[in-house]
């Protein structure tokens, strides 16, 4: 009985999967195709869930596993070789099969709660120097209390984060969470962006936008020599400690940004954000050594 319960739930739920695929077309001639494209995706997603990397893995899955298989879908001719299942995965269309990957990912874990952190990170290994292949360059979009990707798009080179972050957040879901991301994606559009998704923002400021940065930093030097008494502020400070390091970090909020606002015309700021961090080391010549202190800025729509 507990067997049958089990299969019936996991019926369910690979009916689920296939539901967010249902609009992803095969480009395939339908009189010649072998292994439906259901078919395809449901061996996909069980073999990864068993630790598939490969198509090889996938294949060699599909071998060993027919009988499973075919507790979800007929496969009446079994499973594709490798290098077939290669063929049929590289026609289908990459954007739209991402769309349908994240609505499912979506469907599963509700609505992004937290925070989301939106990084760009170029995987190890994935150029070739000898063909002129440039690395594989990926956009994620990453929730932090899930410790889940939610989604990731694939882009030429770093300069084309930019462009490939609106993409991104089209296809998520992230109304009431906060979207953190580097200073690349520190631009207008993508503030509005995440707005219109009902979300907030924190966005690093850094050199690429010039004269925001310089009058936040201009302003930030004199409200903090005068000791922020004219202006609206919440602080908070943490001290780490860890062989000889002693790192103290202080996260100082300035809530009146109306005339920056009026300067610079940013979506939905308001407010800024500035981490000092100083640093000092234990050691002989630590009581000379004044410790050394960084400072980073974000705009912040929260």
């Amino acid at each position: 009985m507990e067997d049958a319960t089990t299969d019936c739930a996991a019926f369910d739920e690979a009916v689920v999967f296939l539901s967010h695929f249902k609009d992803l077309k095969d480009p395939r001639q339908q009189g010649k195709v072998t292994y439906p494209l259901d078919e395809i995706l449901l061996l996909c997603l069980l073999a990864v869930l068993a630790g598939g990397e490969t198509v090889v893995d996938i294949a060699l899955f599909g071998c060993k596993k027919r009988e499973l298989l075919r507790r979800f879908r007929p496969f009446k001719d079994g499973t594709p070789a490798h290098d077939h299942l290669g063929d049929i995965l590289a026609v289908l269309d990459a954007e739209q099969f991402q769309s349908c990957f994240v609505a499912w990912v979506a469907a599963l874990t509700g609505v992004a709660q937290g925070v989301i952190a939106i990084d760009g990170k170029t995987s190890r290994r994935s150029g070739r120097k000898t063909g002129g292949n440039p690395p594989i360059h990926m956009v994620s979009a990453f929730a932090a209390r899930q410790r889940l990707v939610l989604g990731q798009v694939k882009v030429a080179e770093k300069s084309n984060e930019i462009i490939a972050i609106p993409k991104l957040l089209n296809m998520l879901a992230i109304e009431g969470a906060i979207v953190t991301i580097d200073a690349m994606g520190c631009q207008r559009d993508i503030a509005q962006k995440v707005i219109d998704k009902k979300a907030d923002y924190v966005l690093a400021l850094k050199g690429n936008q010039g004269s925001l940065r310089e009058d936040v930093e201009t302003f930030v030097a004199e409200q903090k020599a005068a000791g922020f008494k004219d202006t609206t502020i919440s602080q908070d400070r943490t001290v780490d400690g860890d062989h000889g390091r002693i790192e103290t970090r202080t996260t100082t909020i300035i809530h009146d940004v109306a005339w920056l606002q009026q300067r610079h015309h940013w979506p939905g700021l308001k407010a800024v954000v500035m981490v000092e961090s100083a640093r000092e080391i234990a050691g002989r010549r630590s009581s000379r050594r004044p410790a050394s202190t960084s400072h980073r800025w974000c705009c912040s729509h929260t």
